[in-house]
C-alpha cells in the first residue's frame, strides 16, 4: 500500500527545452524514505533539486501510516510545507529538525534557492475518515470507506467535470478530454491555475489511487478508456451526484486567483 506519492520536479527535454507533460511519480509505503537535494555523482537522491543553492542532501521524507514526516538536514535554512488545498496554511521545518509530521493530504515542499525557490509535491492519499456506523457497533475493527474522496480537492473537481455531461444528460456518451476539462474548470473558484499537466496528474491519481481502476490486461488502456472508466465507476456508486454540479459555478468577478496550486 502506498501512503505517500511524491511528484518529482518537472524535467526539461534536452532537445526542445519544453517541460515533460506527464508527471514523474515516486511511490512510498509505510516506513520507506526518500532523500531530496542537489545530489552528486557519487551520492544520488530520489528527489533531485538541481539548484546550486540547495544542499546535496537537503533532507528526507518518511512515509507513515496516513501522513508523512520531513527531516531538514540544513544547518541554517528553514523549509516550508504548504497545504495546496488551504488558503495559505503552511508549516515551517526549522534547520536540523528531524521527523516533523505533515498532516496535509496535498503538500508543496518549498526550499529557498539562488533563483528564488525550488519545490516538489507530496501527496498522502490514504487519509482515514470516520464511518457513520461507529456509534452503533463498538467492537471489532472500524469500517473504512472504500472511496475516500475530498469534495474540496481539485482531483474531485476534475472527476466532476468528467462526469458533468452524463449528470446533465444520462443518455449522453460524451467523455470530456483534457483540454475540455481544463476549459470547463478554468473559470471555477479555486481552479484558475490548473494546467494540462495537473489535469493529467489528477486523472492518473483518481485511476490508480482514489478509485483504483482495474487493469486486467484484456481492456484497452488508452487515455480515453481510462476517463470513460472513471466516469462509469463514479456514476455507478454515486460518488458524484447532480447536487455536486453546484461546485462548478464560475468564480465571482473581481476575486483574485486562488493561492492553492494544483
Amino acid at each position: 500500500m502506498d501512503t505517500v506519492i511524491v511528484q518529482l520536479p518537472e524535467q526539461q527535454d534536452d532537445h526542445t527545452g519544453e517541460f515533460t507533460e506527464r508527471p514523474r511519480l515516486l511511490h512510498l509505503g509505510p516506513g520507506e524514505t526518500a532523500d531530496f537535494g542537489r545530489g552528486g555523482p557519487d551520492s544520488p537522491v530520489q528527489v533531485p533539486l538541481p539548484d546550486p543553492g540547495v544542499s546535496r542532501r537537503a533532507g528526507q521524507i518518511t512515509a507513515a501510516e496516513d501522513y508523512w514526516r520531513l527531516s531538514n538536514y540544513s544547518g541554517n535554512v528553514t523549509y516550508v510545507v504548504e497545504n495546496m488545498e488551504g488558503a495559505g496554511e503552511h508549516i515551517k521545518v526549522a534547520p536540523g529538525r528531524l521527523g516533523a509530521p505533515v498532516p496535509f493530504e496535498f503538500s508543496r515542499v518549498v526550499l529557498p534557492s539562488r533563483d528564488g525557490e525550488v519545490h516538489f509535491k507530496v501527496f498522502a492519499p490514504e487519509h482515514m475518515y470516520l464511518d457513520g456506523g461507529l456509534g452503533v457497533v463498538r467492537s471489532g475493527e472500524p469500517t473504512q470507506s472504500p472511496f475516500t474522496l475530498d469534495h474540496t480537492a481539485k482531483y474531485f473537481m476534475v472527476l466532476l467535470a468528467l462526469c458533468e455531461p452524463r449528470l446533465r444528460d444520462p443518455s449522453s456518451g460524451a467523455v470530456p478530454g483534457v483540454s475540455e476539462i481544463l476549459d470547463r474548470l478554468r473559470a471555477v473558484e479555486g481552479c484558475q491555475d490548473l494546467t494540462r499537466s495537473a489535469v493529467n496528474y489528477h486523472i492518473e491519481y483518481l485511476a490508480t489511487v482514489k478509485l483504483r481502476l482495474r487493469n486486467d490486461g484484456e481492456r484497452a488502456t488508452g487515455p480515453h478508456h481510462k476517463r470513460a472508466e472513471l466516469v462509469a465507476l463514479a456514476l455507478r456508486f454515486d460518488l458524484v451526484r447532480e447536487e455536486h454540479l453546484t461546485l462548478l459555478r464560475p468564480a465571482r468577478p473581481g476575486r483574485s486567483k486562488s493561492s492553492a496550486h494544483d
